[in-house]
């Protein structure tokens, strides 16, 4: 039935197009004109108010990857560029982004007037489209967060940044470790990707980051629902697309030096950047670092086991030309960070640590560690080496063909041995091939198609510790889809339909005793006799249909209604498969099921839009159902006491079960005058755990795990400019953080307890200085989170559970998140002409 649903929609799109068909009255030109194959754009960019010139303002064409940036008098001009329609997106700060449909073919002049913006206005996205289009006019629920927005909020990582975010929130170890979930679901149902390429690196873990440079991220676009039918597994409940900067315009240099700390957990950061292009050349390179001592808060002082020290950098290589385009990007990822496991003295409250391999007796931790940049023996090192290639070829007659070549390395070492502590206990190294090609057909009838295939080859190498939680394995994934978007004046419609398939196979281990160190390792050959087998061999094949139909009507500019039905597909990851070991960094010892099925996703997404001057109110409901929901339960015996293979672990095992989550997002933000903005926002999710056929769900497992509290922000905004005291883009704001009690939680054996509400404030004043000319010097941003240092415990905080003596003399069992903490950073901008 499900799958019917969508092909009904499909084949209603078919017949409006037969019903509805008409040109495209957005193009400055006629569609039918012979094009030259050649084309350069030219312009005046203005204020539509005043008609004076708005000097650096930015032209961007997001298909081409092109851009131009206008001078003081309000002029820009392209490079060359291949002949072709596009959505030239145009942007200047304190106006509203201005997108418009333009063929461009030869010398093309086209003047641009920007209104002062109130409201936010409807940014152009990519991802997960057939091409650039408007929010406004995609019916895909997605967002997309600007640059201003995470320069303008304090974060100690690029998923923390987001995590205010309507529908979005994070799942932390620590100030360092945080993993996405939108709309209540995480880990591998969210699909991160950098600059369009799926991100590999052991996401089925929870005690480490997303392995990518904050500093380098220019933009965020994130769909919040089922994006299978553009990304195939992983993408059953979202996508967090983190787009980096992208290079100068032609005939630019630019560059840009960032400085960051943080007061409460002495975080020092900073980004180093340099871009050039000329003549169709471009280049690009940075250079970021960051590191931190353990974070604290009132109840637990310092927290021992979150410092971390990480480097990152990344080069950029490529060419524009007529025939299209072509870059070849290097990225380094390298983090040392250590590893929480919350033990402490029973009588002092005080952390302690590791000191011998037997672990019979801890010492407390000194101060003087505490506060320390150095990190512990005991830490993990996550580094992850990317090269990807992305080439764009204009085929002529508005065909276009994108191939897209990556290839990542992902080492991880969690090292665990407290005497021996340059040998490594989990020893993963992650080998993925990506492949993503797309062809885009020329629009007939005003029909955008795109049909593509794209997926990966993994290999996943674990024989090289002492300890073994997952296996060896080797996967492969392929998925062909086919995509289409048709706009009939105010409606626009889209959708499409993917078949995935990912061909799994794990390998059997074997372990004996090292004789000179004592610890595990593989064996082979005769020696598996009387070993130990970790794993067997393995081989399933996972398949399934998705897809995705929807629509968008702008009533007028003011009102827009878009409503989306899409099915979401994800193959079980190696730990739900095959895990059998501890786990470093979660004190949990896993067990998988070789059982389980593909997790398939129905959700249904309804939203509507109203924009005037002074107002901006959204409304989104959703509602999700998911086929053998995979998610993990503690087990325990039967007189209820913690079943235990490991000491010092609880033993978790996966289940499987149906799941529903349903919600709503509702924004308002208020906007008086130009400089006062009031910004509202609130999210509510829902999990209901519906069980399997023939068994009754128990009250307390009648929740799903990982759930979001309801939560909303407030924010007041006042922006500012003094031409006397050379200031620009300034700003005051104080933000309320609200969060209600979670009861709704997964109670079943101790999983998950409840979490108790809390409000957080927080405030900030930032803005430019120029010099006498205008020219931007540097930018200053002064910003507080958790100003009057309130003691809580977020819902999804792993180390709320970090707890050796539960119901001890403080009241307070389990780790609390950071206190108050402020940040002081320093931007400053470069700019060259290189002609």
């Amino acid at each position: 039935m499900k799958k019917n649903s969508i092909l009904l929609l499909l084949i209603t799109f078919v017949h409006c197009s037969i019903a509805f068909g008409q040109p495209n009255l957005t193009d400055t030109k006629n569609p039918g004109e012979k094009k030259t194959g050649k084309a350069v754009l030219s312009g005046k960019i203005t204020d539509a108010t005043t008609g004076s010139p708005i000097s650096g303002a930015n032209v961007f064409i997001h298909d081409i990857r092109v851009g131009a940036v206008a001078d003081n008098n309000g002029v820009f001009k392209t490079a060359q560029l291949p002949s072709g329609t596009y959505i030239v997106e145009v942007s200047s700060v304190g106006y509203k982004s201005l997108a418009e449909n333009i063929l461009l073919d030869g010398d093309v002049t086209h003047d641009f007037k920007l209104e002062v913006n109130y409201t936010e206005a409807s940014e152009v996205v990519v991802t997960g489209l057939s091409k650039a289009t408007q929010i406004k006019r995609s019916p895909v629920p997605i967002v997309s967060i600007s640059r201003e927005y995470l320069t303008s909020n304090l974060s100690t990582n690029i998923i923390d940044a987001i995590s205010k975010v309507p529908g979005i929130r994070g799942v932390t170890t620590g100030p360092n470790v945080s993993k996405p979930f939108i709309r209540g679901l995480g880990f591998n149902r969210i699909l991160s990707l950098y600059d369009g390429v799926r991100q590999e690196g052991q996401q089925w873990g929870d005690e480490h980051g997303i392995e990518v440079d904050q500093y380098s991220i220019q933009k965020v676009e994130i769909i919040k629902g089922p994006a299978s039918l553009s990304y195939g597994s992983d993408a059953l409940a979202g996508v967090v697309n983190l787009i980096p900067t992208q290079p100068a315009p032609d005939g630019k240099m630019i560059g840009d030096i960032t400085t960051d700390y943080q007061t409460n957990n002495k975080y020092i950061g900073g980004s180093a950047m340099l871009s050039g292009t000329k003549k169709g050349f471009e280049w690009m390179g940075r250079l970021s670092h960051k590191q931190a001592t353990n974070y604290m808060n009132k109840f637990d002082g310092r927290v021992f086991g979150t410092s971390f020290n990480e480097t990152d950098a990344s080069a950029f290589l490529g060419i524009h030309r007529q025939w299209g385009y072509s870059s070849l990007n290097f990225v380094l990822f390298d983090d040392q960070q250590e590893i929480p496991d919350g033990s402490r003295d029973s009588a002092s409250r005080k952390f302690t640590r590791q000191i011998s391999e037997e672990d019979t007796v801890r010492e407390i931790v000194p101060d003087a560690d505490l506060q320390s940049y150095k990190i512990t023996p005991l830490h993990q090192r996550v580094q992850h080496y990317r090269v990807y290639w992305n080439n764009n070829f204009i085929l002529g007659k508005g065909d276009r063909l994108t191939v897209n070549l990556a290839y990542q390395r992902s080492v991880r070492r969690e090292f665990s041995h407290p005497v021996l502590f340059n040998i490594p206990g989990l020893y993963l190294q992650l080998n993925s091939y990506n492949y993503d090609i797309k062809y885009y057909f020329a629009e007939l009838n005003n029909w955008a198609i795109t049909a593509g295939i794209n997926g990966m080859y993994q290999s996943n190498t674990v024989t090289n510790g002492t300890e073994f939680v997952i296996p060896s394995y080797h996967q492969f994934d392929v998925g062909p889809f086919l995509q289409a978007k048709k706009s009939f004046g105010k409606l626009d419609i889209a959708g499409g339909i993917r078949f995935d398939t990912r061909s799994f196979k794990n390998f059997e281990l074997y372990t004996g005793s090292d004789p000179v160190t004592g610890f595990d390792k593989p064996v082979y050959g005769t020696d598996t006799i009387g070993a130990n087998k970790v794993f067997s061999n393995y081989s399933k094949t996972f398949s399934g249909f998705t897809g995705s139909a929807g629509l968008t009507y702008n009533f007028s500019d003011k009102l827009s209604l878009k409503t989306n039905i899409a099915r979401g597909f994800r193959a079980p990851n190696i730990s739900e498969i095959s895990a059998n070991g501890v786990h470093p960094g979660t004190n949990i010892y896993q067990l998988g099921n070789p059982n389980f099925k593909p997790e398939f996703s129905l959700q249904e997404d309804i939203g509507l839009t109203y924009t005037t001057k002074h107002i901006a109110a959204t409304f989104n409901l959703f509602n999700n159902s998911i086929a053998n929901y995979i998610y993990n339960q503690k087990l325990v015996n039967p007189d209820g006491t913690d079943f235990v293979i490991v000491p010092g672990n609880q033993t978790f095992q996966f289940q499987a079960a149906k799941g529903h989550l349903y919600g709503t997002e509702l924004i308002l933000d208020i906007h008086p005058v130009k400089t006062v903005h009031f910004e509202n926002s609130l999210s509510i999710v829902y999990g209901d755990n519906k069980g399997v056929p023939g068994k009754t769900v128990t009250p307390d497992a009648k929740y799903l795990p990982f759930i979001p509290p309801t939560h909303g922000i407030s924010e007041l905004r006042l922006d500012f400019s003094s031409k006397s005291a050379h200031i620009v883009k300034g700003f005051i704001k104080a933000q309320v953080e609200y969060y209600a009690a979670q009861n709704r939680a997964y109670l079943e054996f101790g999983t998950e307890t409840p979490t108790p509400g809390y409000s957080l404030f927080n405030a900030g004043i930032g803005g430019t200085f120029t010099n006498k000319t205008g020219k931007p010097i540097f930018s200053l941003y002064i910003m507080g989170n958790n100003l009057f240092d309130v003691a809580y415990q977020d819902h999804l905080n792993r180390l709320k559970y970090f707890e050796d003596y539960p119901g001890n003399f403080t009241g307070h069992d389990g780790i609390f998140n950071m206190g108050r903490n402020i940040s002081f950073k320093i931007d400053i901008p470069l700019s060259y002409d290189s002609k």
